[in-house]
């Protein structure tokens, strides 16, 4: 029997290739996991990405399910209550930042401002296809969505953090060029 072909960062972790092989590079329209997405990839920054998927339903439990307008109510109590909480990673300015990001999202929704139809603004409402041999961590396009993420108050929202979750949520294909889910995911 022929072995799959992935990209080569799924590895051998059964958890990073079920992320790879069914989630990562499909594109994402819901706003809400557009969001919760941002919001996790932040929370990757200084770590790896299997940090992050290994506490992902933590996160989701402790953060209201990333209903945006649960988490935009936190309060300082909850802050603490998340700092001590070892199923997640408990960095305060991300617990913070996370919690403000909700509040920008809410502001945008009540402004008339989908945070799809926002996100997908950048391409058109179409998926980017990278070459998929390079191992680009930012691109000229994820800085523009970088700066005007910032301009609106999010943070942990750099250029390369920005470029993971355009990735992650299909706005650009970057599976390798003979990974089995390239063309799955340009369908």
């Amino acid at each position: 029997m022929m072995k799959r072909q992935r990209c080569t960062w799924a590895g051998e972790d059964p958890l990073m290739r079920a992320y790879h092989d069914t989630e990562w590079g499909v594109p994402q329209r819901d706003p809400r996991m557009l969001w919760e997405m941002l919001m996790l990839e932040g929370f990757q920054a200084g770590l790896s990405w299997i940090t992050v998927l290994k506490k992902r339903e933590a996160f989701r439990k402790v953060f209201a399910g990333f209903e945006p307008r649960k988490v935009a109510l936190f309060t300082g109590k909850d802050i603490r209550r998340l700092i001590a909480d070892p199923g997640i990673i408990r960095a305060r300015a991300k617990i913070e930042a996370t919690i403000r990001g909700a509040q920008i999202y809410c502001d945008m929704q009540d402004r008339d401002k989908n945070f799809s139809e926002f996100c997908w603004a950048f391409t058109g409402g179409k998926t980017l296809s990278g070459n998929g041999r390079s191992r680009l961590t930012s691109s000229p396009l994820s800085e523009k969505i970088s700066a005007d993420m910032k301009r609106r108050g999010f943070k942990f929202v750099g250029p390369t953090i920005v470029y993971a979750w355009m990735q992650a949520v299909g706005i650009v294909n970057e599976h390798s060029s003979g990974c089995f889910r390239r063309a799955a995911v340009s369908r």
